[in-house]
């Protein structure tokens, strides 16, 4: 069987730097600027140990987002020791949740907040 690591995350938005900054300012990625080989600027994120990446999406090149669920990538997950002090945090600095925490099954709590660009992003704290 061939193993699989992940790479990378990669993001869209009319905006990268706005979006790179939400992420900085609401869930504290390190932003690194990377330059490209035809001179233009890809914004990458560390966010929690995984490379995402933030492309500039060219008007009339770039679809909205469907409503959720669809096909395809729903959302992303992240872990947190403590979801209801990370809900309370994240809301205090402005950040929309389309589900508040709710117990999933016995021993994990879920929350979902939403990104820009309507990236939908869940909270998890397992035990």
């Amino acid at each position: 069987m061939i193993k699989f690591n992940w790479e990378h995350i990669h993001l869209r938005s009319p905006d990268p730097e706005a979006t790179a900054a939400w992420y900085h300012d609401k869930l504290g990625a390190e932003v690194v600027k990377t330059p490209q080989p035809d001179g233009s600027v890809r914004i990458d994120l560390n966010l929690a140990g995984q490379k995402v990446f933030i492309a500039k999406a060219m008007p009339g090149k770039a679809a909205d987002a469907p409503a959720s669920p669809y096909l395809g990538l729903d959302h992303f997950g992240l872990t947190v020791p403590d979801i209801k002090a990370a809900v309370a945090a994240l809301k205090a600095k402005g950040v929309t949740f389309t589900m508040d925490v709710t117990l999933n099954r016995p021993g994990v709590q879920i929350a979902f907040l939403t990104a820009p660009e309507n990236v939908s992003i869940e909270l998890i704290q397992r035990g």
